[in-house]
């Protein structure tokens, strides 16, 4: 039986100086504290102000064959699913395809309209990916976010290519990409500056 052999990527949006989320985040302010309205207008407004300009990199962000978010960036519902969530995209999330959700609190898969299926691991991250490269096939498999999934991911060693949108403001305080992980060896491989915002593609040696 062939192993599938499908890149492994994350597409994540950070400060310039790695936050991907303020602190005292809630359901109202899903990013926290990022100095606006916590929405996550300033992370994202690369996305939904100038879509045109960033085009590309909007369409790969859900181009991936699978997918892997943790709880965290799925919902605000913490421990037991003791009331109704099926993330923040509305019945029609944009992903089309198998999204894996790390979480200590089993749940029956969740089928959405347009081809989405949330399908809740309990069993951690290397499970996880064997689920994700069995949906994708020889397809790419996309770690979505937030930091801390991205973190974990990186630090076992799975993340083939890395693809920042870093927007021009500091947190200081917040979810920081790299935290915890050991030291690693990248390689450039493309970038791009928008007015809003600049996308770094590294390859992970």
């Amino acid at each position: 039986m062939t192993t599938p052999t499908g890149k492994v990527i994350c597409d994540i949006t950070i400060s310039l100086d790695g936050c991907s989320a303020g602190p005292d985040q809630t359901e109202e302010r899903p990013f926290g504290n990022d100095g606006g309205d916590g929405s996550g207008g300033r992370f994202h407004a690369w996305m939904f102000d100038t879509p045109e300009e960033n085009r590309a990199e909007i369409e790969r962000m859900t181009a991936a064959s699978a997918f892997i978010m943790g709880r965290n960036m799925f919902g605000p519902v913490r421990g037991a699913w003791d009331r109704p969530w099926n993330g923040w995209w509305g019945d029609e999330p944009p992903f089309h395809a198998s999204v894996f959700v790390l979480t200590h609190h089993a749940r029956e898969p969740q089928p959405m309209a347009g081809g989405t299926t949330f399908t809740f691991v309990t069993d951690g991250i290397t499970s996880a990916l064997a689920q994700a490269r069995e949906a994708a096939g020889d397809g790419e498999i996309s770690v979505l976010g937030g930091a801390t999934t991205v973190n974990q991911y990186l630090t076992a060693g799975l993340i083939d290519e890395l693809r920042l949108h870093i927007v021009p403001f500091t947190l200081a305080t917040g979810t920081h990409l790299f935290d915890g992980v050991p030291p690693l060896n990248l390689e450039q491989t493309t970038s791009r500056r928008a007015s809003q915002v600049t996308h770094v593609t590294y390859k992970v040696l």
